[in-house]
């Protein structure tokens, strides 16, 4: 019996390097074989141009086709496009094919058509150019499956999760509630240990302020909020240290043997994970009743077409799916 996970990818931008990165990595060995939820047109239009000799093989996924496919073969769940496609220049018209493959994958997901689901870049400003308020794909997904999304990117040796995400950063400070980081903390400590088997996660929390606000005259959010909240979470017997300055949290002997660390807001975390992971870093979604990870950079329209593109953090973020999947499958 095949136990190899199924796999939904998403190029996502149909301008961008997404769809390069799908029929580059379909062509490539390995032991993970997504399927990708796309326009066909769209992906055999790209292996061309690339010169890759790739089947492009659609599939309905109610009719059970042999599985997985082989060598040089990329099964595609059809979504059409509703305009042709354009290297580097993206057409709000194709905003609703988007969203489309994302809820296609999504649902497949729900009802164990897949084991999990990778998500290529989207151009969000074309999306919400075309009508559509869409703030980011861990948003999307909690509204379409539930739960609570916990973003966090995942690198060699450094794991960072965000209590905030997508906010302007004027609007951070009042989302820092006893309510909110309550619940981030709880599902990063929980998933950690049951989609990482870390046994005792150990997590450092960055205060909020400068010098985590320097005994509150840089800010109160450390003394009126996130102190206190953390003292309640050490009490359960979560192993949270801080909150700590955000400028040496990074440190290398702060790391040893830290599992995660938990950042207030995106810029504050994410611009050191990517420095020190660009290319081979993976976005998780934590919180959710399904599977996702996503590539750690953008949609590169400059680049779209070319194939001077690295397939590493998409590459990366299928096989953590396959590996979350397994192990979901597992327990």
């Amino acid at each position: 019996m095949n136990h190899r996970p199924r796999i939904a990818l998403t190029p996502g931008e149909p301008a961008g390097i997404g769809p390069d990165l799908a029929v580059m990595i379909a062509s490539m060995p390995g032991d993970v074989s997504p399927i990708a939820v796309a326009d066909p047109a769209l992906l055999r239009e790209r292996a061309d141009r690339l010169g890759l000799p790739l089947k492009i093989r659609p599939v309905d996924p109610g009719k059970g086709e042999p599985w997985p496919p082989e060598k040089g073969t990329l099964d595609v769940i059809p979504v059409p496009r509703s305009a042709p496609t354009i290297c580097g220049k993206p057409a709000p018209a194709n905003a609703g094919y988007v969203l489309e493959t994302l809820r296609v994958a999504a649902d497949g997901c729900a009802v164990g058509r897949f084991d999990a689901m990778v998500t290529g870049p989207v151009q969000k400003s074309v999306i919400n150019d075309a009508g559509f308020h869409f703030s980011g794909h861990t948003e999307f997904l909690a509204e379409r499956v539930g739960g609570h999304p916990v973003m966090m990117l995942a690198t060699r040796g450094l794991r960072v999760a965000l209590v905030t995400t997508h906010l302007p950063l004027a609007a951070v400070a009042r989302h820092i509630t006893h309510g909110r980081l309550t619940r981030v903390a709880r599902i990063l400590d929980r998933e950690l240990r049951s989609g990482f088997g870390i046994a005792a996660p150990k997590i450092l929390v960055c205060g909020l302020n400068p010098h985590a606000g320097e005994g509150g005259h840089l800010g109160r959010e450390e003394i009126e909020v996130i102190s206190p909240t953390l003292d309640a979470l050490r009490a359960e017997g979560l192993d949270l240290v801080g909150p700590l300055p955000a400028d040496t949290v990074f440190t290398p002997d702060r790391l040893l043997h830290t599992d995660a660390v938990l950042a207030m807001y995106h810029d504050q975390g994410l611009p050191v994970l990517k420095h020190a992971g660009f290319g081979k870093a993976v976005n998780v979604t934590l919180g959710l009743p399904l599977i996702r990870t996503s590539v750690d950079h953008g949609t590169a329209l400059e680049l779209a077409g070319t194939g001077d593109v690295d397939t590493g953090s998409l590459r990366a973020a299928v096989d953590l799916a396959a590996e979350l999947a397994g192990k979901r499958k597992a327990s």
